[in-house]
């Protein structure tokens, strides 16, 4: 494993390195206490997620039908110059190609 030499000092000193630089397998009882700190997670069952779910929602700042009108009409309109901007620059390209190679 190519390391710089502070690297190095730093994972043996955590003890992940030997002396050589070869990485060293964890103690099982590092492991085992690894896994054992892990706290368990409390499974819920379905009509308590659902309830939770429509709690969450209800917290939701949802926009008025005013708003999402004029969201929709300003990504239309920007949609729709896009196209045409994307359309006029590919048009114009194709032509200045034919007109370089005189097709």
């Amino acid at each position: 494993m190519a390391m710089n030499r502070q690297t190095k000092r730093m994972l043996q000193r955590q003890g992940q390195v030997g002396p050589d630089g070869t990485p060293l397998a964890p103690k099982r009882e590092q492991r085992v206490a690894a896994a054992q700190s892990r706290p368990q997670r409390e499974r819920v069952g379905p009509r308590q997620y659902v309830g939770e779910v429509r709690g969450e929602l209800r917290k939701v700042a949802w926009p008025t039908r005013d708003e999402v009108v004029r969201f929709s009409l300003i990504v239309l309109f920007t949609v729709v110059i896009l196209t045409a901007f994307i359309f006029a620059i590919d048009l114009g390209s194709a032509r200045a190609i034919f007109f370089l190679f005189d097709q």
